[in-house]
C-alpha cells in the first residue's frame, strides 16, 4: 500500500482524479457494457439520465447504442442495492443481491406492514408474475394486473413494492425496453450467467472495484454507496489495501487506484475541461460526502428543497459549477434539442473559454441523441 501526502492535494485535484477514474476524463470506454463494468454499478432511477450518463463516459456513442445494449441484456437494470435503480453488468446481479437483499428487505418491513404486504402475499405476486412472463416480458401495467388477478391490490405503491421484492429475491428482472418503459423479465431467462461469490469475497471485491473506479473515496462513501455495514467495508478493506494507494486529505484518508494515483506525478489533467453531466451522475450520487466537488452553499440548487432530484450539473476544474437545462433523452426530443447553461455565478455567467467548451458539450449532447 502506497501513500500520498502534502500540498499536491486540493478538493479540485481530487475531483479530477474521481473525473479520471470514472472515464470522464482521458479515453474513455470503447463500448457500452465495458464502461458499465468499470463502474460496477450507475444510479438509473431516471432512464433518460443514465443512458447520457453512460454516453459520456463511451465517446462517440448514440442513445441506441445504451438502448440497445439494455435491450440484449448486455447490461441490465435492478435494484442492486439502497433499494434504488441502477445499471450493471448482468453477471454481477446476482451475487451482489445475496450480499444486499436481506438487509433491504428488513429495512422496508415497516413500509410492507403499512402496505399489508406479508410473506404469504409476496409469494402470491411471485407465482403470478412467473406465470405471466414465462416465455416473454410484460410491461409494468400487465403485471399490476396479474398481481391484482391473484389477490394482490397495486393501489398506494403496494403494486412497486411487490415488484421490488420479487427483483430483490431474483426472480425478476426488468428487461428491454418498450419505448421508456422496461418490459419485466423471469431473472433466470434473462440471465443466464451469474456469479457465484462468499459474502466476504463478494463484498471485498465490491469495494476493490468502487475505489478503482469512484476513488479517491473513503470507506464510508463505499457504505453508504453499497449500503454494506461499515465493519464488514472495514474488514474487507484490509483484505485490498495492499492494491490500492491512500491520500490524506483534510485529516481523512482517501483510496484509489495505483493507476489513477500515478497522475498526480506529471499533474492531475483536466483543469480546464468543462463537461455536462446529467443528473444522479455517479460523480456527484457516488459519494457520501459530496461537498468536495458540490459547495454546500450551492447544495440546493443542485436539489432544489431538498427533494431528492438531482438537476443535470456542469462540471469545470474538478467541480460542480453550475446546472444546465435541455431536452430530456427521450426519443421524442431528437430535434431541436435546447440545451442551456445555469452557472451558480449568474451575473458573471461562464468565461469565455468554458462557455465555448459548454457549448461543444451541448453538441455532443445533441449528437448523443440523434439531433
Amino acid at each position: 500500500m502506497a501513500e500520498v501526502r502534502g500540498a499536491r492535494l486540493s478538493p479540485g485535484v481530487i475531483g479530477r482524479l474521481r473525473l479520471t477514474a470514472q472515464g470522464l476524463l482521458g479515453p474513455g470506454f470503447r463500448t457500452v457494457p465495458e464502461a458499465v463494468r468499470w463502474m460496477t454499478a450507475m444510479q438509473a432511477q431516471d432512464l433518460q439520465a443514465v443512458l447520457w450518463a453512460v454516453g459520456q463516459r463511451v465517446p462517440g456513442s448514440r442513445i441506441d447504442d445504451v438502448r440497445g445494449a439494455l435491450d440484449r441484456g448486455e447490461i441490465v437494470r435492478s435494484w442492486p442495492m439502497r433499494g434504488t435503480l441502477h445499471v450493471l453488468a448482468p453477471e454481477d446481479l446476482k451475487w451482489m443481491l445475496a450480499i444486499t437483499s436481506d438487509r433491504l428487505i428488513r429495512g422496508m418491513a415497516g413500509r410492507h406492514r403499512e402496505l399489508g404486504i406479508t410473506d404469504a402475499d409476496a409469494d402470491a405476486a411471485a407465482g403470478a408474475a412467473l406465470r405471466l412472463v414465462s416465455g416473454g416480458g410484460a410491461s409494468r401495467a400487465e403485471l399490476f394486473e396479474a398481481f391484482e388477478r391473484a389477490g394482490q391490490s397495486t393501489a398506494g405503491q403496494r403494486g412497486i413494492h411487490l415488484l421490488g421484492i420479487l427483483c430483490q429475491r431474483g426472480l425478476l428482472v426488468q428487461g428491454p425496453l418498450a419505448g421508456n418503459q422496461q418490459l419485466v423479465v423471469a431473472f433466470g431467462d434473462w440471465i443466464t450467467a451469474s456469479r457465484t461469490l462468499a459474502r466476504a469475497d463478494g463484498i471485498a471485491e465490491w469495494l476493490l472495484r468502487y475505489l478503482r473506479s469512484h476513488g479517491p473515496a473513503t470507506e464510508r462513501d463505499f457504505a453508504w454507496w453499497s449500503g454494506i455495514p461499515l465493519t464488514e467495508v472495514r474488514a474487507a478493506l484490509a483484505q485490498v489495501q495492499d492494491r490500492l494507494v491512500r491520500l490524506e486529505f483534510a485529516g481523512t484518508s482517501y483510496w484509489l487506484s495505483p493507476e489513477t494515483a500515478a497522475l498526480l506525478d506529471d499533474g492531475v489533467p483536466g483543469q480546464r475541461t468543462v463537461l455536462a453531466l446529467p443528473g444522479f451522475d455517479e460523480f456527484l450520487l457516488g459519494y457520501a460526502d459530496r461537498s468536495l466537488v458540490l459547495p454546500p452553499v450551492h447544495a440546493g440548487k443542485v436539489v432544489p428543497g431538498g427533494n431528492g432530484v438531482f438537476k443535470k450539473t456542469i462540471v469545470a476544474g474538478g467541480g460542480v459549477i453550475g446546472t444546465w437545462a435541455g431536452a430530456p433523452g427521450g426519443r421524442g426530443a431528437r430535434s431541436g434539442v435546447g440545451v442551456a447553461p445555469e452557472p451558480f455565478d449568474a451575473f458573471n455567467g461562464l468565461r469565455p473559454a468554458a462557455q465555448k467548451s459548454f457549448e461543444l458539450q451541448a453538441a455532443k449532447y445533441r449528437r448523443f441523441l440523434g439531433a
